[in-house]
Parts: C-alpha cells; sequence; structure tokens
C-alpha cells in the first residue's frame, strides 16, 4: 500500500480553536513549571503546528486569545515568574554555576530584568557556588594530589577557564584554582564580606 493511501484515512492535529488553546495550557502548566514568556513560546509553536503562520486574519485572533490566557494564567498563579526564578537559580547556584550563567538563563527563559536582579546572588552565595564546582570537578586544593605540589600551568589555565565558563567572576575563579588550602577557602566561601 502507497504512503499516500495509508494516510488518506489520518486527520491531522484537532483545529485550535479557545477551547483547545486552554487545554493545551492547562495540560502544559501541570505538568511544567514555567515562565510566561515560556509558556507563550509553547501556544504559538502549537499554533503554527495547526497551520497559522501570524500573518492572517484568523491569527490575529489566535494571538488576542493565547496573550489573554497567557495573562490570566498569570493572575491566577498557575505561571509565577518570580517563583521560578527563584527557583531556577537557586538551582543553578547548587550545581555550582555563577551569577553571570544564572542571569543568563533567566534572560533566555524571558524573565524580566527586575526579577532577574532580584535573584542575582550575593558574594557569600558566589563563592559557595565557585566551591560547589570546585570541589566537584577538583580544582585547586580539591585536586588529587599526586606527590609533586608543583602546579602544572596548563592545568590551571584549563581549571581557570572552566571556572569562568561557569559563570564566576575572575577574582573568585583565581582566588580558588591558586589556592592549596582547602579549609582556608571553606571559611573564605562561608564569609559574605570583602575579601578575607
Amino acid at each position: 500500500m502507497s504512503d499516500k493511501r495509508r494516510n488518506e484515512g489520518r486527520k491531522g492535529p484537532p483545529p485550535l480553536n479557545p477551547v483547545r488553546l486552554e487545554e493545551l495550557a492547562l495540560a502544559y502548566v501541570a505538568r511544567f513549571a514555567t515562565t510566561q514568556a515560556k509558556l507563550r513560546l509553547y501556544l504559538q509553536r502549537k499554533a503554527r503546528e495547526r497551520g497559522w503562520d501570524g500573518d492572517d486574519a484568523n491569527g490575529g485572533e489566535v494571538f488576542g486569545a493565547l496573550e489573554e490566557l497567557v495573562g490570566r494564567y498569570a493572575e491566577k498563579g498557575y505561571v509565577d515568574d518570580a517563583a521560578w526564578a527563584k527557583m531556577k537559580a537557586g538551582s543553578l547556584l547548587r550545581r555550582g554555576y555563577g551569577a553571570r550563567r544564572v542571569g543568563e538563563a533567566l534572560g533566555q527563559a524571558g524573565v524580566n530584568e527586575d526579577l532577574r536582579a532580584e535573584q542575582r546572588p550575593g558574594l557569600g552565595e558566589q563563592r559557595r557556588a565557585a566551591l560547589v564546582l570546585a570541589r566537584r570537578r577538583r580544582f585547586g586544593p580539591f585536586a588529587v594530589q599526586r606527590g609533586d605540589s608543583e602546579v602544572d600551568p596548563k592545568l590551571h589555565d584549563k581549571q581557570l577557564a572552566a571556572m569562568l565558563r561557569a559563570g564566576h567572576p575572575l577574582d573568585i575563579a583565581r582566588r580558588i584554582v591558586e589556592s592549596d588550602d582547602a579549609d582556608a577557602l571553606e571559611e573564605w566561601g562561608e564569609s559574605e564580606f570583602g575579601d578575607d
């Protein structure tokens, strides 16, 4: 049987109407913690999959319904950008990412600048996140020592570059990579003030 004959009896996805749009949105927010921007993008993608390209008269109707739906879900608390930003920032910091990477992740998710500024980690949080990464990747004094205390400059540069890619400031990354005292670093990481 040819592909054409096999596909003749199949139906495409159901047409997009306000009821179906609501069902899609509700299923999405029930399954995922999300932001308004991510919900909007998901619904726009679903609308395009059903033949809407955003240019025709029907597209304007769908777009209006979509915007109204996202706004209503935000008012009801189904979508809470502030709570999502706090959760995501905390998760990234616990995994050892720095302030720059946290800000980038929040920006990519459509979190506005004010909320990103609120979630910017303080100095102590930045230090603790950098130490998490250093312990996990065995950087600086957390490295397995092989008998000689001489530090390989190439390894030092690689560790420093990895910390910078993870979003940590140069001064914090350098302090960790160049240190030889893990206990002093742990104490430094708990400090919320200056460069003690």
